[in-house]
């Protein structure tokens, strides 16, 4: 089961909207990505969740003195799977706005996404094959959870197509 959040943050299953996406791609350090690349992630991913934050009601302000801001969740941490939904799950958009970080988001995201693996993947053959490829602030989440490098038996390798 994924850990209890810190009061304020709530876990929902789904994607954010697609500007608080791309926002949460690069203000997280991910590679931005432009609205027509985000466009299809709902309809072409096997499964989503992401954070939002309610803050807490400021004592020093009545209700109608609020700004919209302060009354508003905001989408803090993110995470999806690709796959086949049968026997390959890759975990991709792992991304936690950075005045969120340290406070167990990211695996909660990580705890969700694999639980809904054990939840949903078919029991029979050789199991799932879940992969991920990890930049270096999310390496130690990784590992604690249980990922090993997978060198050198296996190397990832990606093909880069500018469309110049």
């Amino acid at each position: 089961p994924s850990p209890a959040l810190l009061p304020g943050y709530t876990l929902h299953s789904g994607y954010p909207p697609i500007p608080d996406y791309l926002h949460l791609r690069a203000a997280s350090g991910l590679t931005p990505k432009t609205p027509a690349q985000a466009e299809p992630i709902a309809r072409n991913s096997w499964y989503g969740c992401y954070i939002t934050f309610t803050p807490p009601p400021n004592p020093n302000k009545t209700t109608t003195a609020a700004t919209k801001a302060e009354k508003e969740d905001t989408i803090v941490a993110m995470g999806r799977i690709i796959g086949d939904g049968g026997w390959y799950f890759h975990i991709v958009d792992m991304a936690v706005l950075p005045t969120h970080q340290r406070k167990g988001l990211g695996g909660a995201v990580l705890g969700r996404l694999l639980a809904h693996i054990r939840e949903e993947a078919p029991r029979d053959g050789d199991g799932a094959y879940v992969t991920l490829f990890a930049d270096a602030p999310g390496r130690a989440l990784y590992a604690r959870t249980g990922f090993v490098e997978t060198t050198p038996g296996q190397l990832g390798m990606m093909l880069p197509m500018g469309w110049e």
